[in-house]
């Protein structure tokens, strides 16, 4: 016999060998029967995997939220099956859940179609129908490659030469299917249910390799019920009418091309957005003692050597050969010759230290509070660029706190104060924290970590924040604060940073001089709010659907005379509202003022003065509510200052 524990404390006696289908047996009827999975030591497993001696033992139900990366996983190996069975030919390669789905990629000489889906999930409810059995077995390595190469899998043949010796080669079957695959699964493809949708169609490289074989990538997702999946159905239409790619044209904001891969040309009202948040967060950092810098774009690729980033960040960066001599001595550079490497910085940090170490520095110095608005360019694969969210070409509200130790938990809830508020001015109030801390591989001692975890730690409880641990999440250099954000219609989105640095100044010879007389080296904090501005441009995009608070609009009135007579009272209108500091505009085209009204909603225009004769006589305008059909009539002085009052930025209203 063994002896197990359950989640609650009570522990079990159960025979050698015993299964997590024992295990629930012996627990209930009706528990095993719910079943699908369980967790030993907190790790999911197979029903059919035995458990050990004094093992903690979780029986996983459907119901639970374990389930559902399992049958998501699930539905990959079956979408898998009725590829190959509609397909022939059709080599299968990799297949993981991901966030809100899964999906699976193929090599197939013909291209595949989303006209093809219906057919493919016919076929996968078939499968799911006939609720074949998941079983393991484990094969030796010589065995594996013979049968998928005799089946034709070449890429299965590769992976299985790329597992560790000693790793278990664990296959399963679902009826005559088989795929490799570490597991776990549920018992049986009926316990998938119904509840899932195949979404969209993409290409991939094998290995994430441009020089190796094109894949095609079918993307799915599956749910525990319909319920659940209708309302992600729901949520991806209402996307895909937020996508900011969509709003950028139809207000006029941005534009990407291909002779620029990955960076933004920002039209004028695209730009007044970006001023608009510029000088808000400026005006946020200037009250909460930072000092503004501005660094170089181009450093020497000596310094990034020195910081790290070359060994680890190469590849992402953009380089250049620098052909200046470093002497007259020295004489010239050969034709083809390279003396040494520039790089386009990728990130501001090891910048910074550089003006940190200008000059010694006193421990009453401390904290530095160093802030840039730095433009940083990053090599990202062409696959990943996408829209505003994913570009090479990114500018940062970048900032680095270097700090004693004793000062580290001040510095956070002082960063946390600031980052809560300008969020809840954005809008976005709905916020989870996560505390990610050391990593398996990692720089620093352990008792270094453990000061840095609870200096963290310590400030999140001190600000009143809860939190989840992310355990092995940190950054190499030190444990790092996550900000998670959800949106109008319930996506989440990781805005801002916040990680803790004893590695970086040590690299780079940072130090001040203590109270003791004795040199030290500073903490370093490494902080953003916004991210970078085009990321979260589009976020924020996408989280109004383009209707922007009127202090962000790029154009925040329209004055539309309804006949030509009231085009001069229109201009001046206008000008008035300009000369109170409103981004406002005269539409004087001869179009009917119903066409106009519909264009500038469209293009969202929050707030559109309508003038006509009655209005010039009067001195009034008619003003019209972006999403209103109603209009209300206004003294001109009146509107305008209306309007200068609600188009205040938060942190300069009283």
């Amino acid at each position: 016999m063994v002896t197990i524990s359950l989640p609650d404390g009570a522990q079990r006696d159960v025979p050698d060998g015993a299964t997590g289908t024992i295990v629930a047996e012996g627990i209930s009827k009706s528990l095993a029967k719910k079943a699908v999975a369980m967790k030993v030591d907190g790790t999911l497993a197979d029903l059919a995997d035995p458990v050990h001696d004094g093992a903690v033992v979780e029986i996983i139900t459907r119901d639970h939220p374990d389930a559902l990366e399992l049958i998501r996983h699930d539905c990959a190996h079956v979408l898998a099956e009725a590829v190959q069975s509609l397909f022939p030919g059709t080599q299968v390669t990799i297949g993981p859940v991901i966030e809100n789905g899964f999906y699976y990629d193929f090599f197939r000489n013909e291209p595949f179609s989303t006209d093809d889906f219906a057919a493919i999930e016919a076929k996968m409810r078939e499968i799911i129908a006939r609720n074949q059995p998941f079983t393991k077995e484990v094969w030796d390595r010589d065995r594996a490659q013979k049968i998928f190469r005799d089946k034709g899998e070449m890429f299965k043949v590769e992976l299985v030469d790329a597992i560790p010796d000693g790793d278990a080669l664990k296959v399963y079957f679902q009826g005559d299917w088989f795929d490799l695959c570490r597991g776990p699964h549920m018992p049986s493809t009926g316990k998938i249910g119904d509840a899932f949708k195949l979404t969209k169609l993409a290409g991939a490289y094998w290995r994430g390799d441009s020089s190796r074989q094109q894949l095609q990538r079918i993307y799915g997702t599956a749910w525990p019920s319909k319920k659940e999946l209708d309302a992600y159905l729901m949520m991806l239409e209402e996307a895909e009418k937020r996508d900011h790619r969509r709003i950028g044209r139809e207000m006029n904001l941005f534009h990407l091309q291909d002779e620029a891969q990955g960076s933004v040309f920002w039209h004028a009202k695209g730009f007044a957005i970006w001023r608009a948040l510029e000088a808000y967060i400026r005006r946020r950092l200037d009250a909460d003692g930072y000092d503004e810098v501005k660094t170089p774009q181009l450093l020497d690729a000596r310094l990034w050597e020195q910081s790290g980033h070359w060994s680890k960040f190469r590849e992402n960066m953009f380089v250049v050969p620098d052909h200046t001599p470093n002497t007259e001595e020295e004489g010239p550079v050969l034709e083809g010759e390279v003396e040494r490497w520039m790089a386009l910085k990728p990130m501001n940090c090891p910048a910074h230290v550089q003006i940190f170490n200008q000059g010694i520095k006193s421990y009453r110095d401390l904290p530095i509070r160093m802030a840039e608005f730095g433009c940083c360019h990053r090599n990202e694969p062409h696959g990943a660029l996408h829209g505003l969210m994913r570009v090479r070409q990114m500018t940062q509200d970048d900032a680095h706190i270097f700090c004693t130790d004793d000062q580290v938990t001040d510095e956070t809830r002082r960063f946390l104060e600031l980052f809560a508020k300008v969020y809840g001015d954005m809008g976005m109030t709905d916020i989870r924290y996560r505390l990610a801390t050391r990593p398996a591989v990692r720089a620093g001692e352990d008792a270094v970590w453990d000061r840095a975890e609870k200096s963290l730690a310590d400030a999140l409880t001190a600000s009143g924040i809860d939190f989840e641990y992310a355990p092995g999440e940190g950054a190499f250099y030190g444990p790092k604060l996550e900000f998670h954000l959800t949106d109008a219609i319930g996506r989440t989105w990781q805005c801002g940073t916040y990680q803790l640095d004893y590695v970086l100044p040590e690299r780079l010879d940072a130090s001040y001089v203590g109270e003791d007389g004795e040199r030290h080296r500073p903490v370093m904090l490494h902080r953003a709010v916004f991210g970078t501005f085009e990321r979260f441009i589009g976020i924020l995009l996408e989280h109004y659907a383009g209707r922007l608070p009127l202090w962000l609009a790029p154009v925040q009135v329209v004055v539309a005379p309804i006949t030509s007579d009231a085009d001069g009272y229109a201009e001046n209108v206008a000008k008035r509202l300009e000369t109170a500091g409103i981004r406002a505009a005269a539409d004087l085209r001869n179009e009917k003022i119903n066409y106009k009204v519909r264009e500038h909603s469209v293009a969202r225009v929050p707030v559109i003065f309508v003038v006509g004769r009655r209005e010039a006589e009067q001195g009034t305008v008619s003003i019209r509510r972006l999403g209103s059909k109603d209009q209300e009539v206004a003294p001109l002085e009146a509107a305008v200052a209306g309007i200068v009052s609600e188009a205040t930025p938060p942190d300069l209203t009283p």
